[in-house]
């Protein structure tokens, strides 16, 4: 095993680009990257394994949806630098829900494939949401908050997470049931969007809160001394 990844000219990169083909159709679904890790894993298992750089940790493609790729093939290129696969694709390979990733016609911006699945649906709203964040930082300020408040800057992304917090403790304080529940999804909201701005993945505070479990506050609070 060993041999075969040390195929890859690692010296030159630290990530693998890899290009994942439909193994009938020969379809390009999605471009991903793997560090050594996840090309062994990758070769061991024949299900496409990946290095996220914004969940920056390996993931199994469809841990969360079940849309896996059973892998038939592996081919390295003339410079041992980047991969093709050719696999089987179970469901759909974006998390927009679509087929492929490669659905914008770049000149155009037309959108040349439908959504098959509902995102939501494969991972949820906060993911989803932040997806919808990320996708609107090319979009007109004129016709998106997101865009907007992007385009202000820092100062003005941080203003609004401190607005929203301060109007979640007004209705905390108020014991306003349905308020909580409307400044706590704004606040959420905004917080998501200055976690787009700095590109950090939901997944890494999900990753966060997992290696706080059967740890005390205390016990929490000194490790970061």
């Amino acid at each position: 095993m060993q041999e075969i990844i040390n195929r890859v000219d690692w010296q030159k990169i630290d990530l693998l680009p890899v290009i994942v083909q439909d193994i009938n159709s020969n379809e390009v679904l999605m471009m991903a990257y793997m560090n050594k890790e996840a090309l062994e894993l990758s070769l061991s298992t024949r299900i496409a394994h990946y290095f996220s750089r914004s969940k920056q940790r390996i993931w199994k493609k469809g841990e969360s949806s079940g849309h896996i790729q059973e892998i038939h093939s592996f081919n390295i290129d003339c410079d041992n630098d980047t991969l093709l696969i050719k696999v089987t694709q179970h469901g759909v390979a974006c998390h927009t829900g679509r087929r492929s990733c490669f659905f914008t016609e770049l000149e155009s911006g037309k959108i040349e494939s439908e959504v098959e699945v509902s995102s939501e649906s494969l991972y949820g709203v906060i993911d989803t949401l932040y997806h919808t964040i990320q996708e609107r930082k090319n979009a007109d300020p004129e016709s998106s908050w997101t865009a907007k408040l992007l385009s202000k800057g820092d100062n003005t992304i941080l203003k609004k997470v401190v607005e929203e917090a301060g109007e979640f403790c007004f209705a905390y304080k108020d014991n306003d049931e349905k308020e909580m529940i409307y400044e706590a999804a704004d606040l959420t909201y905004h917080m998501l969007v200055a976690l787009a701005a700095k590109n950090i993945s939901p997944d890494r505070i999900k990753q966060e809160l997992a290696r706080r479990f059967n740890m005390s506050g205390i016990e929490e609070k000194n490790s970061r001394n």
